[in-house]
């Protein structure tokens, strides 16, 4: 038969240069992504704001390099980087300005903490010792938290010195010595295990909790499919059990299910939008992580999957009793309902299209179409409030 349309024979024929899976005898594989049509499909990204002060960033710096090798190791990194070269020959970026500190306890991920408020949102709780004792629960998972962020880029640097973007991390640019990481995380998990004990012991088991799985997390279950999605789900999830032990509210199954639904689509865009990264610079393999390229089309089914069933538990949550006693107007809610399958869609869709952020949350803090679905979702809440 005639050959058909380019897109067609891309599709036909395999590459050559894939072996298959790793550990099995060399083969060659069918590969969807290697069609042009993914190529039109998956647009460069295009991002405004850059991170971790890329202006400090030499040209000619090696942590700028894309081959992750060599000489960009320093301190705890030497050992696992590869490199037979000492720092001593490698440009250091000089300016270790108090903002490169800061930087690298993340204060941008600490819009996740705010889930420690929903329990007393969802209920009504507008008290002041009820808005004290979140706070307070704020402030111990953000120094938690944020320990857990310097130990895990630690443990990352070598990686992350071969990414395209969090090369310009604190630690992997050179900004901060590596030898200051163990200092910095005790400082941060010293008082916010201290602030927890305050809060209660309960809540501290929670906080306890949330970081031994977070340090399991980084050290090797970052690594395994499936889990790595499914504990991100659960740490999310942390925060609201956290928030209701804290402040001693009791939690709703419908809450909790819909955490879980939710933000498990959320992990999978995360994966998504890494593996879409990976296919634009020709890799096969998402860095650091256990997921192939050819899982993309799983990972964004799981997202879709997920996230519509959040929007399931919602209705069901929407017709709960409970909902019936603390809303004048619940059939409000339902706007909610709409929103959010509009959002997840759509958040699905442009991380397909390779323009989303690295953390889905930290795009949402910054994407303006977020901002007015979230101005919608309160006008929909404040409609089933008001009598």
């Amino acid at each position: 038969m005639s050959g058909g349309s380019k897109d067609e024979k891309a599709h036909v024929h395999p590459s050559p240069g894939d072996t298959g899976t790793i550990g099995f005898e060399p083969r060659i594989t069918h590969h969807p992504f290697d069609s042009t049509v993914f190529k039109r499909t998956v647009r460069p990204r295009v991002f405004t704001v850059t991170p971790y002060g890329l202006e400090n960033a030499r040209a000619n710096d090696a942590a700028a390099t894309l081959d992750g090798k060599s000489d960009a190791c320093d301190g705890f990194a030497d050992i696992h980087c590869g490199g037979g070269q000492t720092m001593s020959g490698t440009p250091r970026i000089k300016a270790r300005a108090f903002k490169h500190y800061v930087n690298a306890f993340r204060p941008h991920q600490w819009l996740k903490n705010v889930l420690v408020f929903l329990p007393a949102l969802a209920a009504h709780k507008f008290d002041w010792p009820t808005l004290l004792l979140s706070l307070e629960a704020f402030v111990c998972f953000s120094l938690v938290a944020s320990s857990v962020y310097v130990m895990n880029d630690l443990l990352d640097v070598c990686a992350d010195r071969a990414h395209p973007r969090k090369r310009y991390r604190p630690f992997a640019s050179h900004s901060i010595p590596t030898a200051h990481a163990t200092w910095m995380a005790a400082g941060l998990i010293l008082p916010g295990g201290l602030i927890a004990m305050f809060i209660g012991w309960g809540f501290f088991l929670v906080v306890a909790g949330y970081f031994l799985v977070t340090t399991a997390y980084s050290l090797h279950l970052k690594r395994r499919i499936v889990i790595d999605i499914c504990i991100l789900a659960g740490l999310y999830t942390i925060r609201i059990v956290a928030g209701g032990i804290a402040t001693s509210t009791p939690l709703s199954v419908l809450l909790i299910a819909f955490s879980v639904f939710f933000f498990l689509s959320l992990a999978a865009v995360k994966r998504q939008s890494e593996l879409v990264d990976g296919a634009e610079r020709g890799s096969l393999q998402a860095t650091g992580r256990g997921y192939h390229v050819n899982d993309l089309p799983i990972i964004s089914m799981i997202a879709v999957g997920a996230g519509y069933v959040s929007v399931l538990v919602m209705t069901y949550y929407v017709n709960s009793p409970v909902v019936m006693e603390l809303y004048p107007h619940p059939q409000m809610l339902w706007g909610v309902c709409a929103v959010l399958l509009y959002w997840i869609t759509r958040t699905v869709m442009v991380s397909h299209r390779g323009n989303m952020h690295d953390d889905p949350v930290v795009y949402a803090a910054k994407d303006r179409t977020s901002h007015v679905c979230l101005a919608i979702i309160l006008v929909f809440v404040a409609g089933g409030v008001l009598r």
